[in-house]
């Protein structure tokens, strides 16, 4: 069972960079394809990024393609996601989740889920 912790939110202007970072705490983390997903207030829970166990297969939604990038670190437990040149409508609460097999988009296909880092950004 994979435990997994997020951290780099906070509150920045628009125009300005964060890097999420979600640690694991289990034995096989490199098992698993990760994935972020995003959801602002009011708003159905959105996918913002995926990548294969390996690293080498990543996929995008198309509001953030471009400005932020998804990465992993298996030797750390690690996944991080860069998220430059923000703007106002990224602001949501980030969520990063652990699913087996292939990388994907649907979160009811993944199994494990962190709490959660607030992301605000400012006009």
């Amino acid at each position: 069972q994979e435990q997994l912790v997020e951290s780099g939110g906070g509150l920045v202007q628009a125009g300005d960079s964060l890097r999420l970072s979600c640690a694991a705490s289990g034995r096989t983390f490199s098992a698993y394809s990760m994935g972020w997903f995003r959801q602002a207030p009011g708003k159905e829970r959105e996918f913002v990024a995926t990548i294969s166990q390996r690293g080498v297969s990543i996929y995008y939604a198309d509001p953030v393609k471009g400005r932020f990038t998804i990465s992993r670190d298996n030797a750390k437990k690690t996944v991080y996601l860069q998220m430059n040149s923000l703007k106002p409508e990224d602001t949501a609460v980030y969520t990063c989740a652990a699913k087996y097999g292939d990388y994907g988009v649907s979160y009811q296909r993944y199994t494990y889920w962190g709490q959660g880092t607030q992301v605000t950004v400012s006009s």
